[in-house]
């Protein structure tokens, strides 16, 4: 059946979804997810702030939930930490206007999305609907990207010249048809991200999105899809969270009852004969994967051992302001990348740490008490997992234009949890 949207915002939303694969071969994604956040930011606002003077089908669907206003205290602190940070290392007004503009196409955007998600009349159904729609769209290319290193299509297409609105790095406005493994040569494929491993994740989110959706056939097209982006990116992080993502925000239900509780203990107990050959099987997944990329593991362990030892000894409270230059022993990574954690500690302190860390735990417990108590909070448990995952190899901040699709369910749910209502739009009572 048609999923039609019903108000303005549900079109910008919709069709920047099911949009995505035409925008990345044009080099737009980057733009699209800042701007999209800031415009529909700014509906929000003022819908809050006008009222019954907002056309009505963009009246607010009600008060701002606190966790909200808890993401957009954290990442206004984030800002404020950036421009001392950049004042106590004197960077001069260039950098830190630059930097500024960096906070507000990443770090604004984790308060900006689930903002709208609370406030617009945007129902989760049309961000499920999208996703679904996204999965067609590579259920239908995956011939070509299949074909492609094996005919030797060139890697990469082009890049787009709207790098010139700047950005991170070219590979944010690069088309690629697939990429190779780094000293094994073996294809891989990053899809509309920038990098393989990110697609991974990005895969889980389409999944965990497709199975709510109702229409069998739609579900099908994007749990393939999402299964297919997982599998071919060969994201370490991507064949993790798939299973665990996917079964957690199930079976929290569980612990409301009683018999699985004592189920629990039976099991517990049983542990004690087949503890040694089952942590001997965890053990032995565990090196396997990550042993699939060895090479990758020790950059990383080196650069977050060097994030810390600087932030504690150099920038304890504001970080060092942004990442530094890395060496050839960590095959000059920047340091303070690929976590978000330790990067937090090294670029913006404690301080900063704290900022991110505090609405990022607090919303996760309250959805974690919800899924156990409501079927709504299932996917947003699960999403909120991707974002833990992700963030201990990633730098959320800068991948955010492309997660915004989750951080919108974020802020739908919490609407649901502040109104009582089920993700079916009736009482969740």
């Amino acid at each position: 059946m048609p999923m039609t949207p019903q108000n303005p915002a549900e079109r910008m939303v919709y069709f920047a979804i099911i949009y995505t694969w035409p925008l990345y071969v044009l080099g737009g994604l980057y733009i699209l997810g800042p701007v999209l956040g800031w415009v529909l930011g700014g509906l929000a606002v003022l819908a809050l702030y006008l009222g019954p003077a907002m056309r009505t089908d963009l009246h607010c669907t009600g008060p701002v939930p606190w966790i909200i206003w808890l993401w957009g205290f954290g990442m206004t602190v984030l800002l404020v930490v950036l421009w001392i940070g950049h004042s106590n290392w004197h960077f001069g007004l260039t950098a830190t206007v630059k930097s500024s503009i960096g906070w507000a196409k990443g770090w604004a955007l984790l308060a900006l999305f689930p903002l709208v998600g609370a406030v617009l009349p945007i129902r989760r159904e049309i961000l499920v609907r999208g996703q679904s729609v996204l999965g067609l769209w590579i259920v239908c290319l995956l011939p070509l990207f299949i074909i492609a290193p094996i005919i030797g299509l060139p890697q990469q297409l082009f890049t787009s010249p709207l790098k010139a609105v700047g950005g991170p790095g070219p590979e944010y406005f690069t088309t690629y048809l697939y990429t190779r493994a780094h000293g094994t040569g073996i294809p891989r494929w990053q899809f509309y991200a920038p990098w393989s491993p990110f697609a991974g994740l990005l895969g889980v989110v389409m999944v965990l999105f497709s199975l709510e959706e109702k229409d069998r056939r739609w579900m099908l097209m994007g749990i393939l899809g999402g299964v297919a982006m997982v599998i071919m990116s060969r994201s370490r992080m991507g064949l993790v969270a798939l299973p665990i993502c996917i079964f957690i925000p199930r079976m929290l239900p569980l612990l409301g009852h009683t018999w699985a509780w004592l189920a629990g203990s039976m099991v517990a107990a049983s542990m004690a004969v087949i503890f040694a050959p089952l942590r001997l099987w965890v053990e032995t997944a565990i090196a396997t994967i990550n042993n699939m990329r060895a090479g990758s593991n020790r950059v990383r362990n080196t650069l977050e051992r060097m994030a810390v030892e600087r932030w504690e000894s150099e920038a304890f409270w504001f970080g060092h302001g942004r990442v530094a230059p890395g060496s050839h022993l960590v095959e000059f990574m920047p340091i303070g990348s690929h976590h978000t954690w330790f990067g937090l500690l090294f670029v913006k302190g404690l301080a900063g740490f704290l900022a991110l860390a505090l609405p990022f735990f607090i919303h996760a417990a309250l959805i974690t008490k919800d899924a156990i108590y409501h079927p709504r909070g299932r996917l947003p448990l699960g999403l909120m997992m991707v974002l833990m995952i992700l963030s201990m190899g990633e730098n959320i901040e800068i991948e955010a234009y492309l997660l915004w699709p989750a951080l919108m369910a974020l802020g739908i749910h919490a609407r649901q949890m502040a109104t009582g209502k089920s993700y079916l739009g009736h009482s969740a009572d």
